[in-house]
């Protein structure tokens, strides 16, 4: 958008510039009968239509529009030199290109080329008149702090407009993530409040009937399906603290295994949690915790397994869980088998975190599952998982 002012300023520059050529009084004031001002102003013509078609190019924009510019700033030397150099009425258009460049380019740098402009002639001057006056000397120091004042007040305004971009930018996104802590909190309190009613009724209907069988097999079905309905709320409230922010990794990871060992017969489950606990994000968090479920299904339903061994570690920028059993084993070579997704699922869970997967197993010698996930601000991590198990 300024690029393209900047080609309309240009055009406006260009028009006066023609009527200095093709007016005789303008011409004998500003000494224009060579034909070297009409090659200069033929020349502004071509570069300033080379800068028009690419200014919406990013990579080419930038650099000919600094160039254009510049040319600009030689030509506007060269008729303030033959129109009266210092006392010429052209000098006070360089404050215009000191502006154009101050808005286009925004940095210390960028306004050199223009503000050469005061010693260029001064200096010319000297060369061909021998000396400057007084006057001369007050009219260079007074554009110069008119230039300074400018440049001061542009870029003060910038900067403002920056920053009020950038509170903008961060009440916008406070906002989305208010929306969605919102629409999560409604939800969780519809589905706490429906699904949950409902669940703690099954229970309820449960322990009910279990009072009226007198078949033992069906007093076992009763309290199967009982402790099914327990664990489904209790997988539904796990699922409400996810939503809400403010799921335990630690404690739920713990429960688990708690919950693991004192459900399956003759299964050991030990939980060590090693380093400073540390934030993460509720979709790591999720993924870990599904991890864990998974490979501990997978060592009761496959391992053959005395004892696992549940490791949290924190470290410095990622959190990782490890899974280790004294079962029998697999080669992790081999494909799995056709309808076995949980390894295949923990790797692709892996993945949609930015984490890594890691499975080592041998026939006869146990399974390790370990899933390390970025911290919030962290970069990713490379991912190093058997080939038999990559998505």
């Amino acid at each position: 958008m300024r690029a393209r002012a900047l080609f309309y300023a240009r055009i406006a520059l260009l028009t006066m510039g023609l009527g200095i050529l093709l007016v005789p009084a303008w011409k004998a004031n500003f000494h224009v009968d060579s034909l070297t001002p009409i090659a200069v102003y033929m020349c502004m013509v071509a570069y300033a239509a080379v800068n028009y078609m690419f200014v919406e190019d990013r990579r080419l924009g930038p650099i000919l529009t600094f160039s254009s510019l510049s040319l600009d700033v030689v030509a506007l030397v060269y008729l303030v030199v033959v129109s009266g150099g210092l006392q010429s009425p052209l000098l006070p258009t360089q404050l215009l290109f000191t502006m154009l460049f101050v808005m286009l380019f925004p940095r210390p740098l960028a306004v050199v080329p223009p503000l050469m402009t005061f010693p260029v002639v001064a200096l010319i001057q000297m060369e061909v008149v021998g000396s400057v006056t007084s006057q001369d000397m007050f009219l260079l120091i007074w554009y110069c702090v008119i230039n300074c004042i400018s440049v001061y007040v542009v870029v003060y305004l910038h900067q403002r407009e920056e920053m009020k971009h950038l509170e903008i930018v961060r009440l916008q996104a406070s906002l989305k993530e208010m929306a969605v802590v919102e629409e999560r909190t409604r939800l969780a309190r519809e589905i706490h409040d429906g699904l949950g009613g409902s669940l703690s009724s099954l229970i309820l209907q449960a322990e009910y009937i279990h009072g009226l069988a007198k078949d033992d097999q069906m007093r076992r079905e009763i309290t199967e399906l009982k402790a099914q309905a327990e664990e489904s709320i209790e997988e539904l409230r796990r699922a409400l603290t996810l939503m809400r922010d403010d799921f335990d990794l630690v404690r739920g990871i713990e429960d688990a295994c708690r919950k693991f060992e004192s459900r399956t017969h003759g299964l050991k489950v030990s939980f060590i949690r090693l380093g400073r606990e540390r934030t993460v994000s509720s979709e790591s968090a999720l993924t870990l915790f599904r991890v864990l479920q998974e490979t501990l299904t997978n060592v009761v339903r496959h391992a053959r397994a005395t004892q696992a061994v549940v490791t949290l570690r924190f470290e410095e920028g990622s959190c990782s869980l490890t899974v280790q059993d004294d079962g029998k084993g697999f080669d992790t070579a081999a494909a799995p088998p056709v309808g076995h997704y949980g390894l295949l699922n923990i790797v692709e869970r892996a993945q949609r975190v930015a984490g890594v997967a890691r499975i080592e197993s041998a026939a006869d010698r146990g399974t390790i599952v370990s899933l390390t996930v970025p911290l919030a601000g962290a970069s990713g991590l490379p991912s190093l998982i058997p080939a038999a198990y990559a998505a």
